[in-house]
């Protein structure tokens, strides 16, 4: 037997009833993509619902952002030792964790426009995944539906990782002085 744990898409376990995403990619290229957060087991129970829709993206804002996410998580599935994943028409699952990355991305660039986008992806990509979470915890409290673009943190994303310039291909580092007498400080 393999130690090496069962899962399909981004990671999700390949067992029933466990809590996961889903992003729902119609075949229809003008048609909206969707985000779903699913509880499994836990959904039904104290009040907790089955699913809870987090994001509906506009096709072009899903296309500017899947391949951003689709390379991060592919990384990190394969440094586990995990069968990395694909988007595709349909249905996608996406592991808990990862699928709460993918709504702090959604979120900020919801309603971002083209030049914003490349910023948006560079700046979450350069954040850590406990970072992401984090987002996601703040987030989701008090502004974690669809409806709730542009209020609270949802805002405040979009407003933290869309500011800044388009990031460039090869930034080439200055070098650094080391002779200390010709810094500033001491003119």
């Amino acid at each position: 037997m393999s130690d090496k744990p069962q899962t399909v898409d981004f990671g999700a376990p390949d067992k029933f009833g466990v809590h996961l995403f889903r992003v729902e990619i119609p075949a229809s290229r003008t048609t909206s993509v969707v985000i779903v957060e699913d509880y499994g087991y836990r959904g039904q129970e104290a009040g907790v619902p089955r699913d809870e829709e987090r994001a509906v993206l506009e096709r072009p804002v899903w296309s500017a952002i899947a391949d951003i996410a689709r390379r991060e998580f592919n990384d990190r599935l394969k440094a586990a030792k995990v069968t990395t994943g694909r988007w595709h028409t349909g249905t996608n699952l996406v592991d808990r964790l990862l699928g709460k990355e993918l709504c702090v991305l959604a979120w900020a660039a919801e309603t971002a426009n083209d030049e914003q986008l490349p910023v948006i992806c560079s700046k979450w990509a350069a954040l850590r995944p406990e970072e992401r979470w984090w987002l996601f915890a703040m987030t989701v409290a008090e502004a974690g539906l669809p409806e709730d673009t542009q209020r609270g943190w949802r805002r405040a994303l979009f407003l933290a990782l869309s500011d800044g310039e388009k990031p460039a291909a090869k930034r080439k580092r200055q070098p650094v002085q080391r002779d200390i007498f010709s810094l500033p400080l001491l003119d």
